[in-house]
């Protein structure tokens, strides 16, 4: 029997795909149109942008930090990538590369700011958050930055598999997370971001350089933001300067309900890629049964809650 325990994933693991599929049950029996293929294909088309900032926001919240900043430095990204392109004829993938480097470079600033002046990192995104904000409807003159190229759209763009129409900005999600859990569980670089985020002290003194691995994460994540605002411009045809606002909440959300602890050191990256599909089949379903986007709103705040309530007492069992 207890051969048998061993080999089944643990409860932070098992927890939010059980929740994602009784959800998924709850809302076929309110709706017959929630199990359509198509239905499914729009729910992933419309979680892939905080998906792959969630991944991000994951690489953080294991070594127990947290960026408030990821929403807007993702929509400052979408702003250079498409002025670049629109105002200056920049080819598309020079234009990208440009919006690519503004957001990783806020991640190596979040990165100094935490780790060399050993700021909060929850008062270092707060502050870049606005930072990027302001920066981003000072350079857009707050207008949306329209007729850009057509390869700016090309992950944007469909194919059909098994009767569903599949964006390749999906694929490009998917591929992003099994990256990411291979890095995560196999490389030794993965090991030490669980390792800071369990103890940074203990971390330190078996000579694994703390700071260097927590840079190296914000850094990522930076990236990772560039890469959700080229699905972003793709998924929306325009460099929105007023998009963002809400994706760092939603990303926060997806990874606490994907089972990865706010304490840092547990968690797994597929379990955020869950808690985003959970989020998503919430607003789908709730908005298939006609229920006010405010309620869909008190729903996300609620489950918000109950998987932070979940971490903490399962912490406090396992002491």
């Amino acid at each position: 029997m207890n051969s048998f325990k061993d080999k089944l994933p643990p409860m932070g693991t098992l927890g939010p795909l059980i929740a994602l599929v009784l959800a998924c049950v709850f809302f076929a029996s309110q709706s017959d149109r929630f199990l359509s293929t198509q239905n499914f294909s729009l729910i992933l088309a419309q979680v892939m942008v905080v998906g792959v900032i969630a991944i991000g926001q994951t690489l953080i919240i294991l070594t127990a930090g947290i960026d408030l900043s990821c929403g807007m430095v993702m929509a400052l990204g979408g702003i250079v990538m498409t002025k670049f392109a629109v105002d200056y004829g920049l080819s598309t993938p020079v234009a990208m590369a440009c919006g690519l480097a503004v957001t990783t470079l806020f991640g190596y600033l979040n990165g100094v700011l935490v780790t060399r002046i050993k700021l909060p990192p929850f008062i270092v995104t707060l502050g870049t958050l606005n930072i990027a904000f302001a920066i981003t409807q000072l350079y857009s003159g707050s207008q949306t930055v329209t007729d850009i190229p057509a390869g700016m759209n090309w992950l944007g763009s469909t194919f059909t598999l098994g009767g569903a129409t599949v964006s390749y900005g999906v694929v490009m999600m998917l591929g992003l997370y099994v990256f990411t859990w291979f890095a995560l569980r196999e490389t030794a670089a993965g090991r030490h971001v669980y390792a800071v985020g369990n103890s940074p002290e203990a971390t330190r003194l078996t000579g694994i350089p703390t700071e260097k691995v927590l840079l190296g994460v914000y850094v990522l994540a930076g990236l990772c933001y560039g890469l959700a605002a080229m699905l972003g411009v793709a998924r929306t045809g325009a460099g929105d300067p007023n998009a963002g606002q809400t994706e760092n909440l939603d990303a926060i959300t997806a990874v606490v309900l994907g089972g990865t602890s706010l304490f840092g050191g547990r968690g797994v990256i597929l379990g955020t890629l869950v808690g985003a599909l959970i989020v998503g089949v919430f607003r789908n379903g709730l908005t298939l049964m006609g229920v006010s986007s405010v309620y869909q709103i008190l729903v996300t705040g609620i489950l918000v809650i109950l998987a932070v309530a979940t971490d903490q007492l399962s912490r406090k069992g396992a002491r």
